[in-house]
């Protein structure tokens, strides 16, 4: 059976010195999606951010990048949903995972913020009933946690990504934008059992 999505948001930050962060991978997948669509953003700041249109399998579908920083994104996806009057669960918010290594992605509907500020913003205004793409960024837990862990994860998801990471995470963001269609003509478990079964082979 078809999943209805209607809105795809990437959460991120503004600004060039964010543009090739982790926390950005949000940005970089609507990005990918309006691109690969011929479409452009707009700011639109009654939303409080960027938006495009695009259409995928026939599918017509709104992004939006929130521009309020990564905090308080909610405000922005609460403005957009009910803007253009769309139910929480035809929402797909899209975001970086530090639980899940690089190049790893996971679908799932509903849920916490498992520490995610952006999400937890996202749920305040919205609540927690809609769909995610958690791709994965990896942790600096390699190293021993220390009191300091917390600045450790900040400067991990605010620094430049390393390239060989970002050649892996953007590759996951193609095969996440071509599992769309299926989510949108099949299913939501048939496209996430053909994603999450794609990682696990690769």
């Amino acid at each position: 059976m078809a999943t209805k999505i209607e809105l795809i948001v990437g959460l991120g930050n503004p600004g060039a010195e964010y543009a090739a962060t982790r926390h950005n991978v949000g940005f970089w997948f609507v990005d990918l999606l309006a691109a690969e669509n011929g479409s452009r953003f707009s700011t639109n700041r009654k939303l409080k951010g960027d938006t495009a249109e695009v259409s995928i399998a026939g599918h017509k579908l709104r992004l939006l990048k929130p521009s309020t920083y990564m905090n308080l994104s909610g405000e922005s996806v609460g403005a957009a949903a009910n803007y253009f009057k769309i139910p929480p669960e035809h929402v797909l918010v899209a975001y970086d995972e530090l639980d899940l290594t690089v190049g790893r992605v996971q679908l799932k509907f509903e849920g916490g913020a498992a520490g995610h500020n952006g999400v937890s913003s996202v749920i305040e205004h919205l609540g927690a009933k809609f769909w995610r793409l958690r791709f994965g960024v990896g942790h600096p837990r390699d190293r021993e946690r220390t009191a300091d862990d917390r600045k450790q994860v900040v400067d991990h998801l605010l620094k430049r990504t390393a390239a060989s990471d970002e050649v892996a995470i953007r590759e996951t963001l193609k095969e996440a934008a071509a599992i769309l269609p299926v989510m949108l003509d099949e299913g939501w478990e048939r496209a996430k059992n053909r994603l999450h079964t794609k990682k696990e082979t690769t």
